[in-house]
């Protein structure tokens, strides 16, 4: 398998067929972004998870074109929101692949649950929590959830809380997760399935403006990381472009 080098990151060069079909050997799948690319730059913890993980796939077309830029193309752009629901159809008819979905609001989980068991005609998910603002903090919630997920005979957990929350959490639960083999850390993703929040025109996608449309909808919680702490990633890019970036992990 390939890997394309962005700042201190190796990603996949797969293509979304290929992913699907690696994962039904199981796997644990992060989707690096720019927000992630920023913070990799100063956590530590999420540095590690990241090298621990089995598939880093491309999450945002600001990296694809990063890609290009640097020389080494990649492939396609997998993003978690489009990554989750072609895992459901290329796997709905298989019954060995249960999904408990983690995270979103209270309520939310339950109704994109419901939706995606239409989509795919069977009880393809079989369980969904939103947790607590704070959860993770929080090690008798957490112990309750990882009951729900073993109880739940679910071999596939689906988590969107953000990042890096999210993979932080998958990193210190999983080996407690008997039956799950496939880990996706997804973020908005459950909102979407469940309808509640819209996702970009895929024409917004494809220039890789995406972001102006989700400023759009949650101002308050989203102009920050967009229009101040990830600008600095494009100095780092131009570093690596020109051989003058160092790993501030290493």
């Amino acid at each position: 398998m390939s890997h394309v080098r962005i700042l201190n990151i190796d990603i996949d060069n797969l293509s979304m067929d290929e992913l699907l079909h690696r994962l039904q050997s199981g796997g644990f799948v992060v989707t690096p972004n720019v927000e992630h690319l920023i913070k990799l730059q100063r956590d530590q913890e999420f540095y590690k998870l990241y090298q621990e993980a089995d598939y880093r796939v491309c999450d945002s077309q600001v990296v694809f074109y990063s890609s290009r830029f640097l020389g080494h193309p990649l492939r396609e752009r997998i993003s978690g929101s489009d990554l989750f629901p072609c895992f459901y159809r290329y796997y709905q008819g298989d019954p060995s692949m249960t999904i408990f979905l983690l995270g979103a609001g209270p309520g939310v989980a339950d109704r994109a649950r419901e939706k995606i068991n239409q989509r795919v005609q069977r009880n393809m998910v079989v369980a969904a929590y939103s947790p607590s603002f704070g959860f993770e903090q929080n090690k008798e919630e957490c112990d309750r959830i990882v009951e729900l997920i073993n109880q739940s005979g679910a071999t596939v957990l689906a988590i969107g809380v953000g990042a890096p929350k999210q993979e932080k959490w998958v990193a210190q639960y999983r080996q407690r997760l008997t039956g799950v083999k496939v880990f996706l850390a997804i973020g908005a993703t459950i909102d979407f399935e469940a309808g509640q929040v819209s996702r970009a025109p895929r024409w917004m996608s494809n220039w890789g403006v995406e972001w102006v449309y989700r400023i759009l909808q949650q101002p308050k919680r989203l102009w920050r990381r967009y229009l101040i702490d990830d600008l600095p990633f494009l100095w780092l890019l131009v570093q690596q472009r020109f051989g003058l970036y160092r790993n501030p992990m290493a």
